[in-house]
């Protein structure tokens, strides 16, 4: 059985002093590269970072963009972004509680990303947090995220099966596409781990 979010929360939480420790894999890395690149903020662009974990993406995109909305579930994770914060002396960044399906911000964004986070959630539930993201009006969305390029391999997983669902690509396209994107670019880190950019397409 799945773990809810409050229990990934807690286990997240339990793990927040380590975690930036912990993320050594060379697949995480890469996403998180190809995240940052995709993202290309302009100097006075809103950046929301949902599953912002410990802040990497958010810091990472900090001197580009004119503020960055940090989003997670967990309380052990934001506080250790706040306390980046105070130890860097940023200004333009700032951490709360949120939810791929519930943001908590009430105005339009211009650039949305996300890193190893919505996996969490199954297809269904993603669909719902595509859609709750597109309402908030970003140009662009850039998703890092464990997913399935090809068959998955239950003998040899990227991920833990007991905590993670990831999607396929097509499904995840599928769904950017219904909410009024299009893919300009896919990144295959791994057959199971990559990046995906989506555009909004202007009605005429």
């Amino acid at each position: 059985m799945k773990k809810s979010l409050d229990e990934h929360a807690e286990r997240f939480s339990d793990h927040a002093d380590a975690y930036d420790e912990d993320q050594d894999s060379a697949a995480y890395r890469a996403c998180v590269d190809f995240v940052v690149d995709h993202a290309a903020p302009e100097s006075d662009d809103v950046v929301l970072d949902l599953g912002t974990g410990t802040g990497a993406i958010a810091f990472a995109l900090a001197s580009d963009a004119a503020e960055i909305i940090g989003r997670d579930i967990s309380d052990g994770m934001l506080e250790k972004a706040r306390e980046k914060v105070d130890g860097r002396g940023v200004e333009n960044v700032s951490f709360g509680d949120g939810r791929f399906r519930a943001p908590n911000v009430d105005r339009p964004v211009d650039i949305v990303t996300s890193n190893f986070a919505m996996h969490h959630l199954g297809d269904d539930e993603k669909r719902e947090a595509i859609d709750t993201i597109a309402d908030l009006g970003p140009r662009r969305i850039v998703l890092g995220d464990v997913m399935l390029f090809g068959d998955d391999d239950p003998d040899a997983p990227f991920y833990s099966p007991e905590v993670d669902d990831p999607a396929t690509v097509g499904v995840l396209a599928d769904a950017f596409t219904d909410a009024g994107y299009a893919l300009t670019a896919v990144e295959m880190v791994t057959e199971q781990a990559g990046v995906l950019v989506a555009e909004h397409v202007k009605s005429d």
